[in-house]
């Protein structure tokens, strides 16, 4: 079977082909398409925006396809960055600028519990099929560590033992994160061989 990644990130595509290793699927990504579309990310949900960038590579390749969108929901902030996390700092910010803010809004937070979301799409002929993957963790008051993206640096699993995403190795990272989790659904799902939308 041949998948569409909805991703340009050389990262995700190589989680993705470790977590299928066995399996018979050829994995093509969209930076590798020389025409892909790009999709605005602007639903109100992390499934909608995943669904739409799935839609969108579908629609233009008539392949199976597959998008992700993650967020980051802070309890003492209401839910929030969430669905804007890519866009938190205002529409043109970078990782950084996120970062900063995330802490200037936690400053003397008594609480700061948080979990990383990641809403899987897959869309075929049949519809769309949705895996989710939840990992919760504390925001830690600064930066630490020097790997991963985003927020990796502040955040710090509960499932973990006190080290930052951004100080993990990438293996040890993807076993535990919330995006390995998505993917291990996905995986399992493709290895029953079941297809159809949820």
């Amino acid at each position: 079977m041949h998948l569409v990644l909805a991703t340009r990130n050389a990262g995700k595509v190589a989680e993705l082909e470790a977590r299928l290793a066995g399996l018979d699927v050829d994995l093509v990504s969209a930076g590798s398409l020389d025409d892909a579309p790009e999709v605005e990310e602007d639903a109100d949900t992390l499934r909608g925006n995943a669904e739409k960038k799935a839609r969108a590579l579908w629609a233009h390749t008539g392949l199976p396809s597959l998008a992700d969108d993650t967020g980051l929901e802070v309890d003492a902030l209401d839910g929030a960055p969430g669905v804007r996390s890519a866009r938190y700092a205002g529409e043109d910010a970078d990782d950084e600028a996120n970062r900063r803010k995330l802490l200037a809004e936690l400053a003397g937070a008594p609480t700061r519990t948080a979990r990383f979301r990641t809403a899987l799409a897959y869309v075929d002929g049949d519809g769309v099929r949705f895996f989710d993957g939840v990992c919760e963790g504390l925001i830690a008051t600064e930066e630490s560590g020097t790997g991963g993206f985003g927020y990796d640096a502040l955040f710090r699993p509960t499932d973990g033992d006190g080290r930052t995403f951004a100080q993990m190795g990438a293996g040890e990272k993807n076993r535990i994160s919330h995006r390995g989790r998505a993917l291990d659904a996905f995986a399992a799902w493709l290895e029953t061989g079941e297809r159809g939308g949820e």
